[in-house]
């Protein structure tokens, strides 16, 4: 099988800081990781390869920094690792994300299956996959928690649905998106990060990847974002002394004023 793997670079920290001008997130100084779902559509490819032979490679859009988590990826048993980076891909939407990876993609040629984790924690869409399906005119199926299945020819999976779940055959090549109970991640071996080490990061600009400028980057992100603020907390609360019994009056009370009751 010829597997490829979307990840993402993601700030790993809860102290998320915006540039008040660009309304994006400030990256310089704040350590990054691999986004945590991508974790596991990283082990779940390797997990194909080592059950079906075959090569996986990831793939990523981002910053020269990028780098540090395709060798992590490489460290966790990952063949190859290809890096989409360019100034003009600066400030991509959902859409323009999508149409970007679609590309590199293609450019990579002939492939059986895409993974990608359900969503990123720093924009939490989980539109990016489905996304570059449709630019790849590829069936695709979200939330899977389970493949059941791989044949030449076509894909078997489990989709964690609210309640319960539900089994789904498609035809490949295709592209899924993994939840966390597909699997559970493995730690990276000493072999794997000394491959790691040495591995040589393939890298592709627009002009590489053909693209499109008007689909690109800010230009070619119809989702525009105007202002990134923390909304300011409002109101205080009100201990209401008393008995139980009391304390139930009050509260009625309390709650007609307002006219929620």
């Amino acid at each position: 099988m010829n597997i490829i793997v979307c990840i993402k670079q993601v700030p790993d920290t809860t102290d998320i800081r915006i540039d008040p001008k660009t309304n994006t997130l400030i990256r310089e100084g704040v350590p990054s990781i691999i986004n945590p779902f991508d974790t596991y559509a990283i082990e779940e490819g390797v997990r194909l390869r080592e059950k079906y032979q075959g090569k996986v490679t990831v793939i990523s859009m981002g910053p020269p920094q990028v780098e540090d988590a395709l060798r992590e990826a490489i460290s966790l048993g990952i063949d190859e690792g290809v890096l989409l980076s360019d100034r003009a891909f600066a400030g991509a939407d959902t859409l323009a994300t999508s149409y970007t990876l679609a590309k590199g993609i293609e450019k990579m040629g002939k492939f059986d299956l895409i993974i990608c984790g359900k969503q990123a924690m720093d924009g939490d869409t989980a539109q990016v996959g489905p996304g570059i399906a449709e630019k790849l005119n590829i069936p695709h199926v979200t939330y899977v928690r389970k493949i059941e299945e791989v044949k030449e020819g076509y894909i078997q999976v489990e989709r964690l649905m609210e309640e319960g779940y539900e089994i789904i055959r498609m035809p490949l090549p295709a592209l899924i998106t993994v939840v966390k109970e597909i699997n559970e991640p493995r730690m990276p071996s000493l072999k794997g990060k000394l491959k790691a080490k040495s591995a040589q990061i393939i890298t592709w600009s627009t002009k590489d990847l053909e693209a499109e400028e008007d689909r690109i980057g800010l230009q070619g992100s119809p989702t525009q974002v105007i202002k990134i603020f923390t909304p300011q907390l409002r109101g205080k609360g009100e201990m209401i002394e008393g008995t139980p019994a009391e304390q139930t009056a009050k509260l009625v009370e309390k709650l007609r004023e307002t006219k929620i009751v």
